[in-house]
C-alpha cells in the first residue's frame, strides 16, 4: 500500500502549507461530486483524505515517520521471536519466559494516543441570490455521507463556514476534526453587491423617461412596483430603502437602480423625421455636461460601502 507522502505527491520533508496545498487540489480534482458515478475517483478522494488526516497532524505524522503507525493511522504491533528446536535449553526458556513477560508488560504500559482528527477542507459554489437570502445545500462527505450546510443570508464571496466534528475520526478517543467549506458565489447577470447594498440596471422607454410612469423592477426580495421620475435619463439611479443584503445579525442595505434609456428598436420614418426635425430647433451637446449629482453620489455610495 502506497504510504501518505506517495499518495498526496510530496517529498518527506513537504511544509505544512506545501502539503495543505496539493490536499486541496487533489481534492477539487477527485471530489465524488465532480465526478459522479467515477468509483474510482470516490476511492481516490478517501485515499487523498486519509493521507492528510495523518501529514496534517504533526503528531501523527511523526509516528508514522518513525514507524509507530501504518498509513491508515493504526499502531502496528511488535513481533517477537521464539527460540526453537536445539535451542529449548533451560536459559532458552528462560529467555523466552522473560520475552513474553516484557511483551505482556510492554503491551500493558502502552496507553492510546489521544488526537483530534483533522480538518477536512470542501468548496461549495453557490448562486449570488441564494448567498444573498440565505439557504440549506446539500454537501457530499469524503465518507459518501452527504451533511446540510445553512448558508445565512449575506454569506460573502470566499467566506469559510466551519461544521464542527465533521471532519476525520479523532483517534484514542479525541474529538472528530471539523469540515471548512468556503463558500464560492456566482456570478450573476442582473445584480453586483457591494458591501450590503445591491447594483443593478433597468431599461426604460423614451415615453417612461420623459413623461414618468409605475413600471416592474426585480430585486433579490422578488419584483416591485418602481415609480419613473418625469424627465429621467440614463444614468438616473433610484434607491430602493431595505430592498439590499438583510443578513442573520440584522444589518440591512439598500438597492439601487440605474436607469438605461433606450430607443425603438427599429424607428420608423415619421419617429426619425420628428427628432431630425427638432434637434434642428434645440440643439445640444450632452457631453458638455458636468458629472451628474447621481453619479457623484453613486461614487461616494461604492467607497462607503467598501470601507470597514
Amino acid at each position: 500500500m502506497h504510504d501518505p507522502y506517495s499518495i498526496l505527491g510530496v517529498s518527506k520533508n513537504a511544509s505544512e502549507q506545501s502539503i495543505k496545498n496539493q490536499y486541496r487540489r487533489l481534492a477539487r480534482e477527485n471530489h465524488p461530486d465532480s465526478k459522479p458515478g467515477d468509483v474510482a475517483a470516490e476511492d481516490r478522494f478517501k485515499k487523498i483524505s486519509s493521507a492528510y488526516a495523518i501529514l496534517s497532524n504533526p503528531e501523527k505524522r511523526k509516528k508514522f515517520d518513525s514507524g509507530d503507525i501504518d498509513v491508515n493511522g493504526n499502531k502496528k504491533t511488535r513481533h517477537y521471536g521464539f527460540a526453537t528446536g536445539s535451542e529449548q535449553s533451560r536459559a532458552a526458556g528462560k529467555s523466552q519466559k522473560s520475552r513474553f513477560e516484557n511483551f505482556f508488560k510492554d503491551r500493558q504500559n502502552k496507553s492510546s494516543i489521544k488526537a483530534k482528527g483533522a480538518n477536512v477542507n470542501y468548496t461549495l459554489k453557490v448562486p449570488f441570490t441564494e448567498a444573498a437570502l440565505g439557504i440549506s445545500k446539500t454537501v457530499r462527505m469524503a465518507t459518501n455521507k452527504s451533511l446540510k450546510v445553512k448558508i445565512p443570508p449575506g454569506t460573502e464571496d470566499g467566506q469559510v463556514l466551519r461544521l464542527k466534528g465533521q471532519g476525520m475520526a479523532g483517534t484514542g478517543g479525541g474529538i472528530n476534526g471539523d469540515a471548512m467549506v468556503e463558500i464560492q458565489i456566482t456570478s450573476d447577470r442582473i445584480f453586483t453587491r457591494v458591501g450590503l447594498d445591491v447594483f443593478t440596471e433597468l431599461s426604460v422607454s423614451i415615453d417612461e423617461a420623459l413623461f414618468g410612469a409605475k413600471i416592474e423592477a426585480q430585486t433579490i426580495h422578488g419584483i416591485v412596483s418602481l415609480n419613473v421620475p418625469k424627465d429621467s435619463n440614463s444614468g438616473t439611479r433610484l434607491r430602493l430603502k431595505g430592498r439590499g443584503i438583510n443578513t442573520a445579525n440584522g444589518a440591512i442595505g439598500d438597492q439601487y437602480i440605474t436607469l438605461k434609456v433606450i430607443l425603438p428598436e427599429k424607428p420608423d420614418q415619421t419617429f426619425i423625421d420628428f427628432i431630425r426635425t427638432w434637434v434642428r430647433a434645440n440643439p445640444y451637446n450632452p457631453r458638455n455636461k458636468k458629472i451628474s449629482e447621481d453619479l457623484i453620489d453613486e461614487t461616494n455610495i461604492r467607497k462607503n460601502a467598501s470601507a470597514p
